[in-house]
């Protein structure tokens, strides 16, 4: 019974899962917690030896589970969140903690760079917009305030080269990570001077960029033993960022289908077959997959928001005191557009649309009808308003939205989920599992060692659970509400 693992080393949470291809079926599953540190205000960090050994005890049970079931895992794929970097020395010792995308300490230097031509350079060239998250930011803040350990550590690298090298010994970065990063020229797949030297690093301090198909064997024979007895034949494939992978894991590779993932924050994303470039930097555009001469090439292009299910979480603990339960059932007794309340949801700053980290939240047009359950659904709507006008500007590139494909946690709420089938005026297709990077990460893992053709297959063996279709008088009642939220914005 041979087996194929994906790996999710996320912000949360680090988790495992062993997949069947022959049944289509997960025979084991791990996942363990991670602290985030926030020692200042908007600093947000993990200890990386902390990461590393959660990852180790996951992949113990897992390995576990598959050799009870007397299982051989034949593959191992990796995804991984962006925007992480860490200073690590000669010998592969962290000399900083992992700094996160959540870290907001860059907010002068991506707002210095944003203004001028080199920043409008950078833009076009890598395709990350410019915000304190992405690690060119994080780089000119350690040249700003300390440029000594800028110059002094061997290496800065993500939590996933961190986690790379500690199980092969190379300090590899895949083209999808690479992308995220602000300092990788996209289109010669290579390291792009301008921005390291604006970022005040090295080539030789960055790790050697990868294909995300890229495999080698495991050659660390530092962690557990039944991890290195399970993998002892196991290529490791390097993998791609979680947003990538995602997209891939919700089975969204063909036009028209977008993705919406909303957690705690949220993120919007369709697969396309050429690189975007925003006029204004207001959109990504990651790599999933080129260079492989048996399949096209694919990038995943769209936009991240700051502010998602933490609205929910805001509204419930700050505004109501309630249960999300009990607030999501008040806000169904509020006609849409919540009788002329409008809410911007920037609680926590903004990614896209915005690209601003000072910008925040507010109501407007409060009238002295508008009860406890017009704030909360205005809240709701605002979420995904914003959304809705990220997926605008995504599509004058990339073409209409004909279904969208949603996982995350508001997905567990039906009235949430039909409330976006009727703002967006498409069906909207909850998948299956949640858990859509370990899944993108196995089907990208299928295709590099040949268990299908193409990504278009592999998306093809994504499940999926009820379809919510929109109605046709609360989508018209939207769209006028919504051009009344466009007019309010920044």
């Amino acid at each position: 019974m041979n087996c194929i693992l994906g790996v999710d080393i996320g912000t949360t949470n680090v988790k495992a899962l062993a997949f069947q291809p022959e049944t289509g079926q997960v025979i084991a599953h791990a996942s363990a917690p991670l602290t985030t540190l926030n020692p200042k205000p908007g600093y947000a960090e993990q200890d990386p030896v902390d990461v590393w050994t959660n990852l180790t005890s996951v992949l113990a049970e897992v390995c576990r589970e598959v050799n009870q079931q007397k299982g051989h895992i034949e593959a191992v794929g990796f995804s991984s969140a962006m925007h992480s970097i860490l200073g690590v020395d000669d010998q592969g010792k962290p000399l900083t903690n992992a700094i996160l995308w959540s870290d907001n300490r860059a907010e002068k230097q991506a707002a210095a760079l944003r203004q001028t031509p080199l920043g409008k350079d950078i833009y076009q060239k890598t395709g990350t917009p410019l915000h304190p998250m992405i690690p060119l930011c994080k780089l000119a803040w350690f040249r700003d305030h300390n440029l000594r350990l800028l110059r002094r550590a061997t290496g800065w690298i993500s939590l996933k080269e961190f986690i790379w090298h500690k199980l092969t010994g190379r300090y590899q970065i895949d083209y999808s990570i690479a992308t995220a990063t602000g300092l990788f020229d996209s289109a010669r797949r290579e390291w792009y001077a301008p921005a390291l030297e604006f970022a005040g690093v090295r080539i030789e301090q960055l790790a050697e960029p990868v294909p995300t198909t890229y495999a080698v064997p495991l050659q660390n024979s530092n962690v557990p033993k039944v991890i290195s007895d399970e993998l002892a034949e196991a290529k490791l494939y390097i993998g791609a960022s979680d947003g990538c992978l995602a997209n891939l894991g919700a089975g969204a590779i063909e036009a028209g289908i977008t993705t919406i993932t909303i957690g705690t924050s949220g993120a919007i994303r369709r697969t396309s077959q050429r690189p975007l470039r925003d006029e204004q930097g207001r959109l990504f555009s990651y790599i999933l997959n080129v260079n492989d001469p048996t399949d096209k090439n694919y990038y995943v292009v769209g936009g991240p928001t700051n502010n998602g299910a933490n609205v929910l979480q805001w509204v419930s603990e700050k505004l109501t005191q309630s249960e999300t339960a009990a607030v999501l059932t008040e806000a169904a007794t509020v006609p849409p557009g919540s009788d002329g309340l409008l809410f911007l949801p920037y609680l926590q700053g903004e990614r896209a649309p915005l690209w601003d980290a000072a910008v925040r939240g507010s109501y407007l047009n409060v009238d002295w009808q508008h009860g406890r359950a017009h704030f909360v659904r205005a809240a709701l709507e605002g979420v995904l308003f914003n959304l809705l006008r990220i997926e605008r500007i995504l599509s004058r590139h990339t073409g209409p939205t004909k279904v969208i494909h949603a996982n995350g946690g508001f997905a567990q709420s039906e009235f949430w989920v039909q409330m976006m089938a009727d703002i967006f005026g498409v069906p909207v297709r909850l998948n299956e599992s949640n858990e859509s990077g370990a899944i993108g990460a196995i089907l990208l893992t299928m295709k590099a060692t040949g268990r299908v053709s193409s990504l278009v297959e592999a998306a093809h063996q994504v499940g999926f659970g009820q379809t919510f279709e929109p109605d046709a008088d609360r989508h018209r009642r939207y769209r006028q509400v919504y051009e009344q939220f466009e007019k309010t914005l920044p």
